[in-house]
């Protein structure tokens, strides 16, 4: 029978479910927040509101927050949104449980929310970015679990640099650089025997590994100074020459957007049998920097 037949001709892909996403106030956040409601979802989004001091581009604000709220209610869907910080377990817990109280249930997790502290030598940004970028991780899912039905979805955002050793990790990158590999790679592993552990509950674990991706965390100072090392003040103007050198196919990045329509697919039915995966929205980056090791 088909929607049109049984009458839900007007559903979406994930119409009615309710998603849990961190890092919801811009950038890849949002994307997802707007495009799942776009398919009928309604979102409890988190974020920090705030700057971490090792850190070196300005972080999402309270206004963010709430202009994301405003979007995806003018799509017609829900949203409750708290500020919180992913490095508080506490926090990530009661803005998951007061959301699925308000909405009546929680069917998925997105864990987007990241930092990306390169150049940065104080040991301090190693640890920011572990416990934004892994811990973050750990704490969203632990929220959400208790809520999650059968069948429902985790998803993580990992990135491509972290799967390809000498890019953030590089030492010129700084310890923050390090910070931002390792809790990358950490993230890969973690969704790996998650995928495991949930699976008798045919509730799927996956991460997504964008490349270069048109966000406020690519546009900023630091990130344009390892792009462009032969320069001593790059400017946006600079790097946009060097980001398609990160990737195969010939653009610089990605938009957001490519990315939500991949966390689509995983919160939707369509993906009910795909768990442990590590998918990469990349435009060839990691084929390109891993090459294949001949066969003998």
């Amino acid at each position: 029978m088909s929607r049109q037949e049984d009458g839900r001709a007007g559903d979406g892909r994930v119409q009615d479910k309710v998603v849990f996403i961190t890092g919801a106030a811009r950038g890849q956040g949002r994307a997802h927040a707007l495009r799942l409601a776009e398919e009928g979802a309604d979102i409890i989004g988190v974020d920090l509101c705030g700057d971490i001091a090792t850190n070196g581009y300005a972080l999402a604000t309270r206004e963010d927050l709430d202009e994301t709220v405003r979007q995806v209610e003018k799509l017609g869907r829900r949203m409750v949104a708290r500020q919180a910080d992913v490095r508080e377990p506490g926090e990530v817990r009661e803005a998951a449980d007061a959301g699925a109280a308000e909405l009546g249930r929680l069917d998925a997790v997105v864990a987007q929310a990241g930092i990306c502290p390169l150049g940065n030598q104080d040991p301090a940004a190693f640890l920011d970015a572990v416990a934004v970028d892994f811990n973050g991780v750990v704490h969203a899912v632990q929220a959400a679990l208790p809520h999650l039905p059968d069948g429902g979805s985790v998803i993580a955002t990992g990135s491509v640099a972290g799967l390809l050793p000498g890019a953030t990790d590089n030492p010129a990158n700084g310890f923050g650089g390090l910070g931002y590999s390792w809790a990358k790679r950490a993230v890969a592993s973690f969704i790996h025997d998650l995928a495991v552990t949930l699976a008798p509950r045919s509730i799927r674990a996956n991460a997504v590994h964008p490349t270069n991706t048109n966000t406020d965390m690519l546009h900023s100072d630091p990130m344009y100074r390892v792009f462009r090392p032969d320069l001593a003040s790059p400017t946006r103007e600079d790097a946009l020459l060097a980001f398609p050198a990160m990737n195969a196919m010939p653009v610089g990045f990605v938009e957001p957007e490519d990315v939500a329509s991949l966390v689509l697919f995983l919160v939707s039915d369509e993906s009910r049998f795909m768990t442990g995966m590590q998918l990469r929205v990349d435009a060839g980056s990691y084929v390109k920097n891993r090459p294949q090791p001949p066969a003998f």
